[in-house]
């Protein structure tokens, strides 16, 4: 059943993120329609493949649609040029034509090299997003940013490259552990505490709700979330000005996986949560917003069990310079100038490049203290 539809609005290549149960198994009916001729290639990753790729496929094959599928090992390592240069040869095995579609089975991982690949497969075919994430459902898989990881940071080496429909099924989301939903959330806070306190309110009063598998409230959480999504990337689809502020929480927070090695030590979602507490921590030290801002941002989180500070993070503790030499090498950087999203209350996200370093410094000394 289909609970909403969001479109995101960018002219002859606009397409529509539907959120709902079921939308799996109806993927044949979904996709069919979109294929100029019946087959399709899905890419995914050995813990997706063994709960939704068959039903996929099976799905698929009920529509009259041929499919390979192409499946690689699962984590944020698999974002990377070896992995990239497989995908494309498998690709290219399967005589994947311009006019043909790929599909991305999985979370942020998945959809993100998938999107990689098939933006300069034959210099470019569309791909579909079936995002099993509820971090992907709100983020990833919308609007377009593609690319994989290198030594020197998260995606750093990327395209845009918009997918052509996504498929939201809140059913797939009761196969993740509490961990990984957990991590999706941040991203769903996100978007209350850049521009919607309305729905930080009502996340205040619900958010457990969504975690607890409650239907409605999770597929309201989600198609806010990508409505907020679309509405930005609509204005602003290569980031050229406000969609930045979508990277609340991230600049901190890539810094962080990137000292963590990218690995279960500390989950994408995990480290833009600390992120967001730390952003609104630094706003609040250089008198931009109340001091009550941060509690309340690191309150809610610990309250749904999420970590809120460096030092929630096991293992050996972590160092304020290392962390700022790896926010260097940040997307966003100007001039040698790292660029901030900062509040100036919850909702009220703004960018920029005006922070000294000592002060960023002295906040994640104290940020790194044991509790």
């Amino acid at each position: 059943m289909i609970h909403d539809t969001v479109t995101v609005g960018l002219g002859d290549r606009s397409y529509d993120i539907l959120v709902g149960t079921g939308l799996l198994a109806r993927a044949g009916d979904l996709i069919g329609p979109m294929l100029k001729r019946p087959r399709t290639f899905i890419v995914t990753d050995d813990n997706v493949a063994g709960l939704h790729l068959e039903p996929l496929r099976a799905a698929l094959a009920s529509a009259g649609i041929d499919s390979a599928a192409h499946v690689l090992p699962a984590g944020e390592k698999t974002k990377s040029f070896g992995h990239l240069e497989a995908l494309l040869e498998a690709m290219l095995d399967a005589r994947l034509e311009r006019r043909d579609r790929v599909i991305a089975l999985g979370g942020g991982v998945i959809g993100d090299l998938t999107g990689f690949a098939a933006s300069i497969l034959r210099r470019g075919i569309d791909f579909i997003q079936v995002p099993t994430t509820l971090l992907s459902q709100v983020d990833s898989s919308v609007g377009g940013k593609t690319g994989i990881n290198t030594r020197q940071g998260k995606n750093l080496v990327g395209t845009f490259h918009q997918p052509s429909l996504v498929l939201a099924d809140t059913d797939v989301l009761n196969t993740l552990p509490r961990r990984e939903l957990g991590a999706g959330y941040a991203e769903v806070l996100k978007y209350g505490l850049i521009r919607d306190v309305a729905f930080f309110d009502w996340l205040e009063e619900h958010g457990a709700a969504v975690l607890a598998g409650d239907q409605n409230a999770r597929a309201h959480a989600i198609a806010t979330s990508c409505r907020a999504k679309a509405e930005v990337v609509a204005a602003d689809e290569f980031e050229t000005g406000d969609r930045a502020l979508l990277n609340l929480g991230h600049t901190f927070g890539h810094a962080l996986e990137a000292e963590t090695g990218f690995g279960d030590r500390l989950l994408h979602g995990e480290g833009v949560a600390i992120g967001m507490v730390l952003a609104f921590e630094l706003s609040a030290r250089l008198g931009l917003c109340d001091p009550q801002a941060p509690v309340l941002v690191r309150t809610h989180l610990r309250r749904l069990g999420l970590p809120s500070s460096p030092a929630d993070i096991a293992g050996p503790r972590m160092h304020a310079k290392t962390l700022i030499a790896h926010m260097a090498q940040d997307k966003k950087v100007k001039d040698g100038r790292i660029t901030f999203v900062l509040a100036r209350g919850i909702g009220q996200a703004f960018m920029t490049s005006d922070v000294e370093t000592q002060a960023v410094e002295a906040m994640l000394n104290d940020a790194l203290q044991p509790a």
